[in-house]
């Protein structure tokens, strides 16, 4: 499996209706209408606003916004801010509100959300800073349009610059020929997202000021448009066309080449095109599936199992660890080439309960396998993961899965109750029953698909394991009172596996936390259970897991408890 990862936080605001809505008030349809002198049955509705009202309010808004807010809108984020997200921008109501959507707007381009850092918005603004260096004229640098393409795209792979114009050979493609120009800058991309790839925009400073604009036209350049005679190209020399002709082309260009054909790149309409993507902001990668968890249609043609673990960071934030496994029976898979591969798209977000976008994340699970080894295949199973940072609190989250080959699909939604960890109160992270527990190399710790600390601790996304498999169990245990003689806690672990027909519990024993064997870096802040059961003696059934944990300095206990179920061989 191949996994590809993007992480950023997306913002999407559920707001009142925007202004000038009418608002209607509805009667019980079970009492009757409200009497009057003309008419017992007339209906009570609420007048529209009228435009005077609605300029008051309007005017309200755009005070209410001055300063820092629009300074942030229409100076900081002009060129990269979304038209959605400058309508939910323009529609929140308090401080607050306005603080959390920039810090989201700011998380959702972050490439690593999981550090302190967010290079994406270092990077921003130190482009703006260069632009203002370098690309002032009169304005500050970052309004002009050199400045607007290097905030958005960063510094060119390759410019081309006449800072003085004049003479100048025009290609083959504009005409050849010989004239004289005005300042002018070529700057080339070998690849833009959302534009293509050896991208060339170019600059001219007609006015001669060092305010240089974005041409569509590239006669623009030159100084010898006007003068009749002069800066000839090939084609006007032979006499194959003249000057005048330059002023009738409906291209959009004062190109001097007759009627020779144009390339492709030069076209009226690809060049319109690129002036139009190279204006867009950023989009989102999964459009498709962004736009299936704003609604409300809930699909199913893509079986899939969704679960969420949560393990303790620090008293402020916990890792919520969500896991997507797809049977292989289910995945669609194309051949090619002997190789048989099904891809799928996964897109998830988390919100709180009012629908404020909290994080998301996107990424694309693949499986490739011979051909000849698909049909032994089916019994297996994909499996995604992905490590969400939230802070203690209660949050939504829905994911949403399309299947690239056979364009199935599925949602899903559920809760995410973060908890909370006190520093005076004993705690446990999830209990997790795992396929795999191993610890991993010392230059792995903390990182790697299922990696927890220093452990690979894969879940068994259903709890149902095989008479023949052996069960891992992992959990970990926080705030226990240290012994101020041996700097270690006290206190105990005990295991019960309870069979669910009976009753009975087949297993039962207990370990003490003093027993550096078992929990060999115990301390304070944390106790790590790590334990593997082979299942060999259990007879298929129902079980739970039932664990004591008692801090005896403290005098405090708890009982975290996990089901799961044994099949036959």
């Amino acid at each position: 499996m191949k996994l590809f990862s993007s992480t950023h936080s997306f913002v999407v605001i559920g707001l009142a209706a925007a202004l000038g809505g009418i608002l209607v008030i509805a009667q019980d349809q079970d009492k009757p209408a409200a009497s009057s002198s003309s008419d017992s049955n007339t209906e009570t509705n609420a007048k529209p606003l009228t435009k005077k009202e609605i300029r008051r309010k309007e005017k309200a808004l755009e005070k209410e916004l001055a300063g820092p807010w629009k300074k942030w809108m229409d100076e900081d984020v002009r060129y990269i801010i979304t038209d959605e997200e400058r309508q939910a921008f323009k529609k929140l109501k308090t401080d607050e509100e306005r603080q959390q959507f920039v810090e989201q707007f700011w998380l959702r381009r972050d490439p690593t959300p999981d550090t302190e850092e967010n290079e994406y918005k270092e990077e921003h603004y130190r482009r703006i800073a260069y632009a203002n260096d370098h690309y002032a004229s009169g304005i500050p640098g970052w309004k002009t349009d050199r400045g607007m393409i290097y905030i958005k795209y960063g510094p060119p792979d390759e410019i081309d610059s006449h800072p003085s114009g004049g003479s100048y050979e025009r290609p083959i493609e504009e005409g050849g020929g010989e004239t004289s120009t005005y300042p002018f800058e070529t700057w080339r991309y070998r690849y833009i997202e959302g534009v293509g790839t050896n991208t060339e925009i170019e600059f001219v400073d007609t006015t001669m000021s060092g305010e240089y604009h974005i041409s569509l036209d590239p006669e623009e350049k030159d100084a010898l448009l006007y003068v009749p005679g002069a800066g000839l190209t090939l084609s006007e020399q032979m006499g194959l066309s003249t000057k005048t002709d330059r002023f009738s082309r409906t291209d959009g260009t004062h190109l001097g080449t007759g009627n020779q054909p144009l390339p492709e790149s030069m076209n009226e309409f690809t060049r319109i095109e690129r002036y139009a993507n190279l204006m867009k902001p950023p989009t989102i990668k999964f459009k498709d599936l962004d736009a299936v968890v704003n609604s409300n249609i809930r699909y199913n043609t893509l079986p899939m199992q969704v679960r969420t673990d949560y393990i303790r960071v620090t008293d402020a934030t916990v890792y919520a660890n969500v896991m997507v496994q797809f049977k292989n029976s289910d995945l669609n898979y194309a051949t090619k080439d002997k190789i048989a591969k099904a891809s799928v798209n996964i897109y998830g977000r988390i919100t709180t309960l009012t629908r404020r976008s909290v994080n998301w994340f996107e990424d694309t699970v693949t499986s490739e396998l011979p051909a000849e080894m698909l049909q032994d295949a089916q019994n297996g199973s994909q499996v995604y993961f992905k490590r969400i940072p939230l802070a203690p609190g209660t949050y939504r989250l829905n994911v949403v899965a399309k299947d690239l080959v056979g364009n199935t699909m599925n949602t899903f939604e559920s809760a995410l109750i973060v908890p909370s960890y006190n520093e005076d109160t004993l705690g446990a992270s999830s209990v997790i029953l795992a396929d795999q527990l191993e610890h991993v190399p010392t230059t792995s710790i903390g990182t790697g698909q299922f990696v927890i600390r220093s452990s690979k601790v894969r879940p068994r996304i259903n709890d149902v394991f095989k008479q023949e498999e052996t069960m891992g169990i992992y959990t970990e245990l926080y705030n226990f009172k240290m012994d101020p003689v041996s700097k270690k806690p006290k206190g105990s672990v005990e295991y019960q596996i309870v069979n669910n027909a009976d009753d009975k519990t087949v297993v039962d024993y207990t370990e003490d936390l003093s027993d550096t064997k078992a929990f060999p870096n115990a301390s304070s802040f944390l106790v790590t259970v790590e334990k593997k059961f082979p299942l060999k003696s259990l007879p298929p059934g129902r079980y739970t897991l039932k664990m004591k944990v008692d801090d005896k300095l403290n005098n405090q206990t708890l009982t975290p408890t996990k089901q799961f179920t044994v099949t036959a061989t």
